[in-house]
Order: C-alpha cells, then structure tokens, then sequence
C-alpha cells in the first residue's frame, strides 16, 4: 500500500509499505479520506509526547472494511465506515485509562490506503456525509461534542461562547450548540471567519485583536454561560471576567500557554466552574454519531489535498488559514 511515512521530525515520504492483516479482534479499513488535526503536525514536527519512529500519522479517517479478524462479528466486509481514533478508553465513561492513546502514533494511523484498528472502534459511517465528510467527523467532533454536551451540560437558551473560531474542534462547537438550542457567539482574528460562523450557526462575534473585544462582547452578550476554550493563557482570564454567576468553562487545549496572574477570588465570588476535556469515551462517540445524524450535520471542510501533499496541507493546517477540516484525498490504486 501506499503511505506517508515519518522516518524524522518534519520528513514526511510517500512509500510503499506491506498492507496490514487483522488480529483476531481488529479490521482493516481502506481509507477513502483522511482528516488533518493539530496533533499530526505536532507528531510530524517531532513534539508529541511519546512518539516513536518511524509512523504513519493521521487520527481520522473513514473508508471500507476489508477484512476482519476471527473474533469479530460486529462489523462486516464491504461496510462503509468512521474511525473513532481513541484507543484503549476503558469501560468507565468519566475517564480514560492510563494507556489511553490515540491512532498515529505510536499506532500507525490514516495518512495511507490502508489502516488496522480494534474492530470496537469501528462505527457505520452516517449515510448524508460525503467520504470527506466523514474522514472530518471523528477526532474534532468527539472533542466538541464531550466538552460540549458531556462536560458542559449546555442546555438551550444559555450564551456559549467559542474563542478562536475556525479550526475544526471550534466550528463543530458552533454547530453543535447551535442545534442545541444555544445562543452562540464566536472570537477570530478575521472579520471573514466571524462572518462564515454566521453561517453554520453563531448569532455574532467580536474581533480579538480590537483592544477593547471583551467589552464589546459583554455588551453582545450581557455575560456568558458556557465558554469551551483551547486557547488559554490572557484569553483565560477574560473568560472569567465574561462569566456570569454560577457559569462554566470547559477546556480542552492551551494554544497560548499558562494562563499568568490569574485571580482566584474572581473566579470564586462568580462561583465559576473550571473543566477539564479531552476527547472522549465510546460512548460520547457513538452519542455523538447519533447527534450528526439526528441533525443531519455537515462538517465545515476547508480544502482537499492528495495524499502526497500531506506536507503541504499540514503547513495551511500551521498557518491557520483554514476554517474547518482539512482532508487528504487517499488513492484506490
């Protein structure tokens, strides 16, 4: 099969690599498409923890069973399927055991035609989506949906509010809240990016980058009751300062550090709940399939490139000019 291959940091080769067979528990994926996520870039840069060498990167993806293990009689041949990239959850919900992992490294993942996974991680792709549609659903809407639903307990009516609205996690927040019932507000650099959120479900947002946004989004808003942030560090605090009494913020990354000098009494006299997310269970992924398709959800994708321009769709990916998902296009023959 055909594979982009990382032999050292920032290396990324197509090669031809012997297709895997099942374990008595597993199956074989040929992949129609993948999708690109901030931890590729970071295993392809060499700054994942962990990692090992050489892989295969890439969490997402969706395509065809091909063969199954012994064991299994869950899954079918010839059935049209996603990947829900997290490995080894466990059986309890809350959290996640300590071998937990996620597809691309150190297991090799969906930068290839072909992919072998625990046969339990296989769900039936939701038949409205596109086979780019589906390679863009697993890893960012499992995020979205457990920090949102799972963690948040968003409930219709209430003020979200999305910081940094433009990769994938973000617009399928946007989504996500939206056909809850939430009135959803977003943050970008890009008055272009506000204006496209419009679109797939925020009410407005403000630009970050004008000195005076958190007061401009007070006024919007009149204070927030959900904030979901991967962005950390001063945005943080202003998170805080937008909360209303008794709201939440849940978080999933830190793009920008630490959060510095923050004022626990703030958060204190406010009684503001603080949570921490991170992918999710089965669980969380199956009721989070049902949702898409209840809703008949589309994700946002950006732009598709082959498989051999994964390098190439990785620096867009960098430079964070994409708004939603990024995909690899993966070749049959």
């Amino acid at each position: 099969m055909k594979a982009m291959i990382l032999r050292e940091a920032n290396k990324l080769k197509l090669e031809e690599k012997e297709t895997p067979n099942p374990g008595s528990k597993e199956v074989v994926v040929q992949l129609r498409a993948a999708a690109l996520n901030r931890r590729d870039l970071m295993v392809v840069q060499g700054r994942y923890p962990g990692m090992q060498l050489p892989a295969i990167p890439g969490s997402d993806g969706a395509g065809v069973v091909i063969a199954v293990g012994d064991e299994v009689n869950n899954v079918r041949n010839g059935e049209e399927v996603i990947i829900n990239p997290g490995l080894h959850w466990g059986n309890d919900r809350n959290k996640k055991r300590a071998d937990f992992s996620i597809l691309g490294n150190p297991t090799d993942g969906t930068y290839a035609q072909y992919v072998k996974v625990p046969a339990e991680n296989i769900y039936s792709k939701p038949s409205h989506l596109s086979w780019e549609e589906a390679a863009a659903l697993p890893l960012a809407g499992l995020t979205a949906y457990r920090a949102l639903v799972t963690k948040g307990r968003v409930k219709k009516g209430e003020t979200v509010l999305i910081p940094g609205v433009g990769g994938g996690v973000a617009t399928y927040l946007v989504q996500f809240a939206s056909a809850l019932g939430a009135d959803v507000y977003v943050t970008s650099s890009k008055e272009e990016k506000i204006e496209e959120a419009k679109l797939f479900g925020a009410t407005g947002g403000v630009n970050y980058t004008s000195d005076d946004w958190s007061e401009e989004l007070q006024k919007l808003t009149g204070g927030i009751d959900l904030s979901i942030d991967s962005i950390g560090g001063e945005v943080f605090k202003t998170l805080v300062s937008l909360g209303k009494i008794g709201s939440r913020i849940v978080s999933f990354g830190a793009t920008r550090g630490p959060v510095p000098n923050l004022l626990l009494p703030s958060m204190t006299v406010k009684e503001i709940s603080v949570i921490g997310s991170t992918m999710g269970s089965s669980q969380d992924f199956a009721d989070m399939v049902k949702f898409v398709e209840k809703h008949k959800i589309r994700p946002i994708l950006d732009k598709t490139f082959s498989l051999e321009e994964a390098t190439e769709a990785l620096w867009r990916l960098e430079k964070g000019e994409n708004l939603g998902k990024i995909i690899l296009s993966i070749p049959q023959d």
